[in-house]
């Protein structure tokens, strides 16, 4: 990895999802910067869930390197930077779930996971410093949690819709918040679940270079 003696590359966040960033700052991480994305997220004819979070976690990678900072006026993205960009799909067998955007859909939602095991995956994608040429080397991850929802009833599913929390999910929930009482069983990492999974993202850094551990004021030797 290049970048200025004792200086730390870049670190962009290719998302404005405040969980994806609190997650990042959970193990001591901060961006540089963050650069909210618009891909078509659709998925294509016949496309697997796994093959879609793959594909829109590298559309948004790429989305972002590509993005013109200049009429913002904020700095150009240095080629030395580092981009990450995660896509979160989540699936009930080969059938992929939306993001609910209204609590009519977070309904729907619930009342197909109620009761049965459902995966949720992310991909990854961290695109490493540009070469002479200003390409970027994709460095990907594909990480897959499975959990099981207890049997719902319509109260709950009702109740949860209200609330609010499941609209703008994937899969209409969030298991950071009141849904964590839906779950009663789960096979993976819980991170992942939340929206990014800290092990994979933290071994994608680790393995081009980037110093996942920073010396500070107050660290005791």
């Amino acid at each position: 990895m290049t970048g200025a003696p004792g200086l730390l590359p870049e670190l962009i966040l290719a998302s404005a999802s405040p969980r994806r960033l609190a997650l990042l700052q959970q193990i001591g991480l901060q961006p540089t910067r963050l650069l909210a994305t618009d891909i078509d997220e659709t998925p294509l004819k016949g496309e697997l869930p796994a093959a879609l979070a793959k594909r829109l976690a590298a559309g948004k990678a790429h989305a972002a390197a590509g993005t013109t900072l200049a009429a913002a006026g904020m700095p150009e993205i240095a080629a030395a930077s580092l981009i990450l960009a995660a896509d979160t799909v989540v699936a009930l067998g080969r059938r992929i779930l939306p993001k609910a955007e209204t609590a009519a859909e977070v309904v729907q939602c619930l009342s197909l996971l109620s009761g049965r095991r459902h995966r949720v995956i992310t991909g990854l994608c961290l695109l490493g410093p540009a070469d002479a040429t200003g390409r970027r080397k994709p460095h990907q991850r594909l990480v897959i949690s499975q959990l099981r929802f207890k049997r719902l009833t319509k109260a709950e599913i009702a109740a949860y819709a209200a609330c609010g929390e499941g609209q703008g999910k994937a899969g209409g929930y969030a298991i950071q918040g009141r849904a964590a009482q839906f779950v009663a069983w789960l096979q993976g990492s819980h991170s992942n679940v939340v929206g990014l999974p800290l092990f994979e993202t933290a071994a994608l850094l680790a393995g081009i270079g980037y110093p996942l551990w920073q010396p500070t004021e107050s660290a005791v030797i």
